[in-house]
């Protein structure tokens, strides 16, 4: 265990406060065609073709509400902002321009958190004394992939233009993309627990040293076989219906 040696029985057992999940659940989400919001720029007029070049997670906001007459399970909205860029084409081959854009989509799920009417305050909150007592919510988190571009298409909406007698439509076109994104939500709340504490104990390794020259540490390193011998599909018909599947 990296010279990290433990009595076989523990000294004594020790309350820690640690944060409990209750309730998780995962999923796998097709999020089709939506809108990016072009920011800067507008789209060139003369594109023609659009692919996405990269789209990233920029933020995702996080609300917790309990529900009605459930008492213990709680409703939870995810907000996902995306960070879009992408290449606009007056044909095929030519030099893209490049714009950046924003798309939003939401989801919810349900999810198990326990009950608890206490609130705990801390000396790193100053000064409290004016809060009022109110229930003491679970703590909803998200661990989310980058998404996976599937799609892109130039779309075409109808916004009114302001400021005119019969307040007349203006074609305007557009980008929509459609995402497949993967991601875990875990409900916990704070809990005491009573575990097992052995003995302190300081690490016996030594830290590493710059002693090696370049030369010497690279003659340690292992061949990369791997890099110059890619593995191929064994069976194209299954590596197909793996990834459709």
């Amino acid at each position: 265990m990296n010279d990290m040696n433990f009595d076989r029985s523990p000294e004594q057992n020790a309350p820690v406060k640690v944060m409990r999940v209750f309730d998780s659940c995962s999923d796998k989400e097709c999020l089709t065609d939506i809108e990016v919001t072009l920011t800067d720029t507008a789209l060139p007029p003369d594109t023609n073709i659009v692919r996405t070049r990269s789209a990233a997670v920029e933020s995702v906001c996080v609300n917790v509400e309990p529900i009605p007459f459930n008492k213990g399970f709680y409703s939870i909205d995810l907000a996902f902002t995306f960070r879009v860029e992408i290449q606009c084409y007056e044909r095929a081959c030519a030099a893209p321009v490049t714009v950046f854009g924003t798309a939003y989509a939401s989801r919810n799920c349900i999810l198990y958190g326990s009950g608890s009417s206490v609130r705990t305050f801390t000396s790193a909150d100053g000064d409290n004394s004016g809060e009022t007592s109110l229930p003491d919510l679970p703590i909803a988190s998200v661990s989310v992939l980058e998404p996976v571009v599937l799609d892109t298409k130039l779309t075409r909406s109808c916004p009114l233009i302001p400021d005119t007698p019969t307040a007349r439509q203006s074609e305007e076109r557009g980008v929509s993309v459609t995402l497949g994104l993967f991601y875990v939500v875990d409900l916990a709340r704070p809990v005491t627990l009573m575990v097992p504490t052995y003995q302190y104990n300081i690490p016996r390794k030594d830290c590493c040293t710059d002693t090696d020259s370049p030369c010497e540490i690279f003659d340690k390193l292992k061949f990369p076989d791997e890099e110059f011998a890619p593995p191929a599909l064994m069976n194209s018909c299954d590596g197909l219906d793996e990834i459709i599947s």
